[in-house]
């Protein structure tokens, strides 16, 4: 099951809930009683195998300024 994190807009505690995926826009009481809540947006890190990029064509050898001006 997902958990979803909402932060209380009385209190400013932070708080995760694990709910269903069709309940996680319920309404959500804070853990000390307040209604007042709000869904906050969370990153989600996935992994992968995906291959990567090729190098430009022109030579940059990457870095902070791409080759260009770092000897």
């Amino acid at each position: 099951m997902p958990r979803y994190e909402y932060r209380c807009r009385t209190c400013g505690d932070t708080f995760e809930l694990s709910r269903p995926m069709a309940e996680s826009a319920a309404p959500a009481a804070c853990p000390t009683g307040h209604d007042d809540t709000v869904k906050l947006l969370s990153t989600v890190a996935v992994g992968g195998s995906a291959p990567s990029p090729a190098p430009r064509a022109g030579g940059g050898g990457g870095g902070c300024c791409g080759g260009g001006c770092c000897g």
